[in-house]
């Protein structure tokens, strides 16, 4: 069985038709199907539907992809470390950072990052950890930076603090309620949250009962920074977010604290990793520049 047949069926059951994997991956429909037919002739059973409109995975081809998957990111993965480790500065470096540490870590790694390996494909998605959970099992994703829900990481992870976390309330310059000294001031004002459980009316609401206030109004839950400036820049809704958001040039031309009074404690910012397999030298090193700038702050 040979690597680049595993990626060409992977290519398959990611794409979910030959003709986009085939456009996927820069290669001939003639030559996929080829590849494909090789690995079935191996495997010893059809991994294919193949019809007039198209092709399918049957049953166990499913089953083959799931497990083959993670085999091929380790043997992927396995030949970008010989390479590296003789000097070949190349290959793909795939993590998952939070919004909050796109803000306070990533201006500080990325550009040595860069420097040190100009020839690495580096990805860089943002989300929280309960969405890449599976990803950071199976190696599809090096490293996820970011707060971790309350029930902790899944076993086979393991995990280490970055710095701590501390929210403010932030709103669009001249808001309306930008003098309130108190949360008992805002209960009546609509609010954008940032969710890392999938229930945000827990996470957020919380902070309201604890200190004797009615739920809050949630108008708007995202996971995207993006969304969350346009929503706080254009409408009066507040947040209640890291205070780091400030130190973003970007973030802080647009945007003001409210001084409310009460504490307002946040996620501490964990880096998440596999237990029992190494990273890559350039994940690793992109992981030492995070927790660097970590430290810096």
């Amino acid at each position: 069985m040979k690597l680049h047949q595993l990626r060409d069926y992977l290519a398959i059951a990611e794409k979910g038709s030959i003709r986009a994997a085939a456009k996927h991956l820069g290669i001939g429909q003639p030559a996929l199907s080829r590849s494909v037919r090789d690995l079935e002739q191996e495997v010893g059973t059809s991994l294919l539907d193949r019809h007039a409109s198209g092709a399918v995975l049957t049953e166990l081809g499913k089953v083959f992809a799931r497990r083959s998957g993670a085999a091929y990111e380790e043997l992927r993965r396995a030949l970008e470390e010989l390479q590296q480790m003789r000097g070949f500065m190349h290959g793909n470096v795939v993590i998952c950072l939070s919004s909050l540490s796109h803000v306070a870590l990533l201006p500080s790694a990325l550009p040595p990052f860069r420097q040190r390996f100009p020839n690495m494909k580096l990805r860089i998605i943002e989300g929280v950890y309960p969405v890449i959970e599976r990803r950071l099992l199976d190696g599809t994703i090096d490293f996820y930076v970011g707060p971790l829900p309350m029930a902790g990481v899944a076993a086979g992870l393991r995990h280490g603090q970055l710095f701590e976390n501390r929210r403010v309330v932030l709103a669009r310059k001249g808001h309306p309620l930008r003098h309130a000294t108190s949360l008992i001031e805002l209960v009546d004002a609509s609010w954008i949250t940032t969710s890392i459980t999938g229930d945000p009316g827990m996470e957020f609401g919380d902070l309201f009962v604890r200190h004797g206030l009615p739920l809050p109004n949630l108008a708007l839950a995202t996971e995207s920074l993006l969304t969350w400036l346009v929503g706080l820049t254009t409408t009066d809704m507040l947040a209640i977010s890291p205070q780091r958001y400030l130190t973003s040039d970007l973030i802080r031309r647009q945007i003001i604290q409210i001084p409310v009074k009460e504490a307002l404690p946040g996620f501490p910012i964990m880096l998440v990793e596999r237990a029992a397999i190494p990273p890559t030298p350039a994940a690793e090193y992109f992981a030492d520049l995070l927790r660097h700038a970590a430290m810096q702050q």
